[in-house]
């Protein structure tokens, strides 16, 4: 018969039970409300834990592309723009994981990452095109000892990383 609460009548050992108040099935309901309700706030947990880590990574590539900018406007030019470079690195990597996007290589590029989130239909191709103008700017700065990075390229470098760590999630 299960577990009941009932009314009885009665004294000493001998009781009469009188009627069934509330059965076992009034329970399940309201197990599986408050169930329910210890789902959603595990699920609401992550997602403040997520939204928080996206708050600190912002702000640090803000500190990163503001250092930038200071040493592009002291001379600095290649320095400034590694670290662009290296601030638009993570932060398609950051996108990649964001969108369970799997990177094959053991040390992937820019290239890379933007190929992997075209092909996702994460980003457009005018997107695609402009992070890899971005990524070509960065390997001028990083790798290309031939000719020098002008001002224009490295603050447009820098300015274009700003703008994608603020729009592409």
């Amino acid at each position: 018969m299960g577990l009941q609460l009932v009314e009885t009548r009665g004294s000493g050992t001998k009781k009469e039970v009188k009627e069934v108040i509330v059965g076992i099935d009034a329970a399940i309901p309201r197990f599986k409300q408050q169930l329910a309700i210890v789902k959603a706030s595990s699920k609401r947990f992550e997602s403040s834990l997520f939204n928080i880590k996206q708050i600190v990574q912002a702000n640090l590539f803000d500190s990163e592309l503001e250092a930038a900018m200071a040493l592009v406007n002291h001379g600095f030019l290649r320095a400034g723009g590694a670290i662009a470079g290296v601030v638009m690195e993570k932060h398609l990597a950051e996108v990649c994981k964001n969108h369970k996007i799997e990177i094959k290589k053991k040390t992937p590029t820019i290239a890379d990452f933007n190929e992997a989130l075209k092909n996702a239909n994460v980003i457009d191709l005018p997107q695609w095109r402009s992070n890899q103008y971005l990524s070509d700017l960065r390997n001028l700065c990083d790798h290309n000892k031939k000719k020098e990075p002008s001002e224009d390229e490295v603050t447009d470098l820098i300015n274009g990383v700003m703008k994608l760590t603020k729009t592409l999630f």
